[in-house]
């Protein structure tokens, strides 16, 4: 019996974050066309969605590795 309600604990845990994950990631991808901070927001919601996504992580690992090619001041230009 207390197998059964650590799995279902377990499950709402996940359904849990996979919301608020998508809604921060929803809330950030309306803001590229509204006003607010989408550069902030999409990241985070990524991050929270990388902790039961693969896709996710790869994602949130390249919109890293983009913004770390930015703070060095080469944009967004492919290499070449």
């Amino acid at each position: 019996m207390n197998h059964y309600i650590l799995k279902t604990l377990g499950q709402a845990k996940r359904l849990i974050v996979i919301v608020i994950g998508f809604t921060i990631l929803a809330a950030g991808v309306a803001m590229i066309v509204l006003p607010g901070p989408a550069v902030v927001v999409i990241p985070v919601g990524l991050a929270i969605l990388a902790t039961e996504f693969i896709w996710a992580r790869k994602l949130l690992d390249k919109v890293k590795e983009r913004m770390a090619r930015i703070r060095k001041g080469n944009g967004c230009q492919d290499k070449q």
